[in-house]
């Protein structure tokens, strides 16, 4: 058991994979468990030349219809044929485990597939013992819908079911209707889900989409929201009051924390949204908590910004705002990038220069303190993938932005099949650069930066666990000392400007540790430092 305040999650880089896009061992076209096991030594093999990785996370490998490409669960505790087995699983558990990297699978709390016994047995009959396990409501008298919330996917959130003469709520596809957590069993068969894979040696859980599993009671109308115009994504035209972050969802948050306490070391990591006041209600309270971490997602995007900007004040501001209100007993969780939003290199590259501020953006990301999550090939700088629309796969793009683009396949190498399958992959490749082989062996790579910091993380104990202080420098320039009782300190600095500028240090005397340019590494600064145009550089403190 990990000592208190030590747990193991607090200094991990963790590594979110896309299953279906990693590696494909079979040439099926499809990523599988198998590849990932043989992927395993580029995470981590206990050595530099490894990216020493902490923890994966895999999105859902459960049996489903993949309607919503796994995200609609057909069967909580198995594996669908396409990823492997449940005997695959255990091995990749193992093998993930003798390398001394933990394992987060998916959980989807919200919602089963429409192919789940529980709601084919649910839909029978308004008799059915398992009627109650999901939300159904007669229509209004002119027949319409029971309320006029909207799908996460465009669309109103009810399908009416011709057989039982009501009306069922599903938050995104159709395909995936709305469990009933105010319903006993329901939580209850939900949990022992988890417990599950706790016996199978899992580590812990992110939690899909957490603030949307209790409503309000009475299901009300929401209210318009006032800022929508047209043009603007559907499911933005009303305020979500009723349907998320309603408060009972954080009491049920304690009753899961409470499960993963049954199992010492594992960790829960919800899919939150919301204000940073609302993001760390999710943590609960020192007397009765609730998830371990909650994802702040608001360097990708942010309440008025649909892309968040590269710039000094705004970066600013959101560290600020995650250290001011994530209660003392945890830290923020923070990712540039995941399966549901465009690639940083592409959402940074309105100028042309997205792979300069991907240089920097491990630097930020690895330097705060927080649970850092990568998502793969962020590392290489892979950028989004243009998909002819024959080719195109994700449901959500017939009514909202499709997530095609940042899910197309790892890219190995620069062959035909870049190293991911010898078949015709499920999504087509982008140009065969950028790849891991042509940057392995490149010490000005941006993968050898990456490993570089995840590495030098781990020997630096004021980036493990030390505090976060402001520093000042140009207006360009977001910097922060971080500092832990008997160790030097370390001083961050990005400079998102397209030309020079400088940072104050907290130190008379300082040694530059890891660079975006790396001939400046080992480099020695007085009491400020010159960053390059976009660059960024963390500062040992020296005596």
């Amino acid at each position: 058991m990990d000592a208190p305040g030590r747990e193991w999650w607090r200094e991990a880089v963790c590594y979110q994979i896309y299953p279906r896009s990693f590696q494909d061992s079979n040439g099926d076209g499809i990523g599988d468990l198998e590849g990932i096991i043989r992927r395993l030594d580029y995470l981590n093999d206990g050595t530099p030349h490894s990216l020493g990785i902490d923890a994966v996370w895999l999105s859902p490998t459960y049996p489903s219809p993949m309607a919503d490409f796994g995200y609609d669960v057909a069967d909580y505790c198995d594996v669908h044929p396409d990823f492997g087995t449940l005997a695959t699983m255990d091995r990749l558990i193992a093998e993930c485990h003798r390398r001394g990297i933990r394992v987060l699978l998916d959980w989807v709390p919200n919602h089963t597939s429409d192919q789940h016994p529980w709601f084919i047995e649910s839909r029978s009959s308004r008799e059915s013992p398992k009627r109650d396990w999901y939300i159904w409501r007669d229509p209004r008298p002119d027949g319409s819908p029971p309320n006029n919330w909207r799908s996460v996917f465009g669309g109103p959130a009810w399908t009416f079911d011709e057989r039982t003469g009501q009306y069922y709520l599903h938050s995104f596809l159709k395909e995936q209707p709305d469990l009933n957590w105010r319903n006993p069993e329901v939580e209850a068969a939900m949990l022992q889900t988890l417990r599950f894979w706790f016996e199978r040696g899992v580590d812990g859980f992110r939690i899909d989409v957490i603030g949307r599993i209790l409503k309000h009671p009475d299901l009300p109308d929401n209210p318009p929201n006032p800022e929508w115009r047209p043009g603007d994504r559907e499911r933005f035209s009303q305020l979500w009051l009723y349907n998320h972050n309603y408060p009972d969802v954080f009491n049920a948050v304690k009753r899961i924390r409470k499960v993963f306490d049954e199992y010492p070391g594992r960790v829960a990591v919800g899919e939150v949204f919301g204000t940073p006041e609302e993001i760390a209600r999710f943590y609960g309270d020192a007397d009765s908590p609730g998830l371990h971490l909650a994802f702040n997602f608001h360097f990708i995007h942010e309440r008025g910004h649909a892309i968040t900007p590269w710039e000094a004040p705004v970066l600013r501001r959101i560290i600020a705002n995650a250290e001011a209100t994530v209660p003392p007993f945890s830290q923020p969780c923070f990712a540039l990038n995941n399966h549901d939003r465009s690639r940083f290199v592409t959402r940074q590259n309105h100028d042309g220069r997205g792979l300069e501020r991907a240089r920097a953006a491990p630097l930020l990301l690895l330097g705060l303190r927080n649970t850092p999550f990568l998502y793969y090939g962020e590392e290489i700088g892979m950028a989004d993938v243009d998909i002819p629309p024959e080719r195109q796969q994700d449901p959500a793009r017939f009514r909202s932005v499709g997530r095609d683009p940042e899910r197309t396949p790892m890219q190995w190498d620069a062959s035909p099949g870049r190293g991911f399958t010898t078949g015709e992959p499920w999504l087509p490749f982008g140009p065969p650069s950028p790849n891991v082989a042509e940057q392995d062996g490149d010490p000005d790579s941006l993968l050898s930066l990456y490993r570089r910091a995840i590495w030098l993380r781990k020997e630096l104990p004021a980036l493990r666990a030390g505090s976060v202080a402001n520093l000042g420098g140009d207006e360009a320039v977001v910097s922060w000392r971080r500092q832990t009782p008997g160790a030097p300190g370390v001083a961050v600095a990005v400079n998102t400007a397209t030309v020079p500028a400088r940072a104050q240090l907290p130190f008379p005397r300082g040694r530059i540790v890891l660079c975006t340019v790396r001939a400046r590494e080992g480099e020695r600064t007085g009491g400020e430092v010159e960053l390059p145009p976009l660059g960024a550089a963390w500062i040992a403190e020296e005596a």
